[in-house]
Parts: structure tokens; C-alpha cells; sequence
């Protein structure tokens, strides 16, 4: 069994190499950044898996190669770029990474979160344009800030939000519980909440799920964190929230369309904080990340 890392691109390449060990499946490595359509098939074709970063898999393109059976994705994120379901009616299985990057994405989440509550984009860039910029901030400390689901990453915005002096409130589709959380209905959530984080799965049934019917529940003022996926926002929605002044702030880690594409309207507003998809990134996840996969290939190959 023999696989292909499709887009080992932003230094993937160079994790994967030093992550891999002796008696890991043969596996080529492709540094191609963007991949259409029309050439999946002949890069995929004498491989039985694929480990995929960023690249689209659309069924029409895969019927194409018999003969891969497996999907790695890096992350769980997979339904962004594929239809996991469609994919294993023509026997293609798709498979996640859950957990690599708990710490490192709450880490971004809470650095999105202070970032937003005090201005600095704004005063950052007005500075490097020769402006003096001073914004009001928003003290956190006392505050309540809501998890919109709860996993592993919610978790660890919990802990450091609470040792930061936060009220912690959660929602999760299913029942859970937490120290210094306290679990409540979504109304309520997004009723008390002065700032509320995203932690949904992307699925069918959570796509567009802060539509403006649940944006106008939110406590007036408050600051919208996404570190998950830009999908679980109505994002039409959203910018009007903050055109409106109806939310106070978003600080945006996701998108609807990656990479996003200049002059997009969430980059000309002043009460929004972007960053480009990159909360996982720091060298500890990488490397648990592509472990990971690689052990899934190791796994496949034993069977």
C-alpha cells in the first residue's frame, strides 16, 4: 500500500520528513499549492490513499481513480472540502485528526479574544500608517464569555478563560459538563454572553447555524470569536451585525472562502480582527498533526 501527501505546502513537507519514521508506508510528497478538479485524477491515480491539507475532493474527480480507498485530512474539518458521505458510497473512507491542536487553537482563540476587547488591529495599523490611534478597550476580567459546543478545544478556552477571571457558559448539542463551566439553553447563551466563541463540528445540521435570527439574541455589544469554520456563520448576517454596531466586534481565524479574496468587505471594516486560518499552527501540533496521519497510514497498511 502505497499513499500521496497531495499539498505538504507552508512547511508541511519539512514536518512530514521529520515526523517519519523507518516503518511508515512509502508515501510521495507534492508541495503543489493549488490543485483543480481536472488534474486530481492523474495525481491520484496508482495511490491507495492520500493525506490532504487543503485540496478540494469532489466524488466526480475520485470515481476516477478505482483505486484509492482512504482519505487523511489534517484536522476534522474535512466536510469543507469533501462530502464525507458521497465519498463512501463509492468506497472511500474519509478520516480525521481530532485533539492535535486543542491548546493551540484555544490559545489563538483567547489572543482573537484580547485582541478584539482592546483594539489592537486598529491601532496597529493605524500606527504603521503614521496615525495615532487610541481605542476604548473592554475590561474581560468579571465578564461572560460563551462557548457555542463544547470538545476538546472549548475546554481548553475554558480553563484558561476562567483563570483569567472569565464567567464560563457553554452549550453543547449533547450533554456534557466542565469544572468552572456552567452549562446553559442557546438562548440564554447567547443572551449573557459578552463574548461568544464558536467550537461546532461543520456538519449538515450546523451549517449557517448563527444565522440572524440567532445574531439578534446576542447581547447587544458583544465581541464574536470563530476559530472553527467560517460555514457555521451567516456571514451576510454578520457583517450586518457589525455595520449596525449590533455586534461590537468580530475577531475571524475562518472563512467562507479560503484563501480570503482582497477588498472582501470583513477587511474593510474597522471592528474586525482577521488572521489567515492559522490557529493550529504552532510546531507542537504540526507535529502531533502529521504523526498522526502518518500512523493512520501505518495503521492501513497492517490490514
Amino acid at each position: 500500500m502505497k499513499g500521496l501527501f497531495i499539498d505538504a505546502t507552508d512547511a508541511l513537507a519539512e514536518v512530514f520528513y521529520r515526523m517519519r519514521r523507518a516503518d511508515d508506508p512509502p508515501i510521495t510528497v507534492s508541495e503543489q499549492l493549488h490543485i483543480t478538479e481536472a488534474e486530481l485524477p492523474g495525481l491520484l491515480a496508482g495511490y491507495d490513499f492520500v493525506i490532504d491539507d487543503h485540496t478540494q475532493m469532489p466524488v466526480a474527480a475520485l470515481r476516477q481513480v478505482p483505486r484509492l480507498k482512504h482519505i487523511i485530512f489534517l484536522g476534522t474539518g474535512a466536510r469543507s472540502y469533501m462530502d464525507p458521505e458521497a465519498l463512501a458510497a463509492i468506497g472511500v473512507t474519509v478520516h480525521t485528526i481530532k485533539g492535535y491542536g486543542d491548546t493551540a487553537v484555544a490559545e489563538h482563540t483567547i489572543a482573537l479574544m484580547w485582541a478584539a476587547a482592546r483594539g489592537l488591529a486598529r491601532m496597529d495599523g493605524g500606527m504603521r500608517r503614521g496615525e495615532w490611534i487610541r481605542t476604548e478597550g473592554v475590561q474581560l476580567t468579571g465578564k461572560t464569555i460563551g462557548l457555542l459546543g463544547f470538545g476538546g478545544i472549548a475546554g481548553e478556552v475554558a480553563r484558561i478563560a476562567a483563570g483569567s477571571g472569565m464567567r464560563v457558559l457553554a452549550w453543547n448539542r449533547t450533554p456534557r459538563s466542565a469544572p468552572n463551566v456552567s452549562f446553559v439553553n442557546l438562548d440564554t447563551l447567547l443572551a449573557e454572553s459578552h463574548v461568544l466563541s464558536i467550537h461546532l463540528l461543520l456538519t449538515d445540521e450546523t451549517c449557517g447555524f448563527l444565522d440572524s435570527p440567532r445574531l439578534a439574541k446576542m447581547r447587544p455589544g458583544a465581541i464574536l470569536v470563530n476559530t472553527a469554520r467560517g460555514a457555521l456563520v451567516d456571514e451576510s448576517a454578520m457583517i450586518a451585525a457589525l455595520q449596525s454596531g449590533a455586534l461590537a466586534h468580530a475577531a475571524l481565524d475562518v472563512f467562507d472562502v479560503e484563501p480570503m479574496q482582497p477588498g472582501h468587505k470583513l477587511s474593510k471594516l474597522q471592528n474586525v480582527t482577521l488572521s489567515a486560518h492559522s490557529a493550529f499552527r504552532t510546531p507542537e501540533a504540526s507535529d502531533t498533526l502529521v504523526r498522526r496521519a502518518q500512523d493512520i497510514a501505518k495503521s492501513l497498511a497492517a490490514n
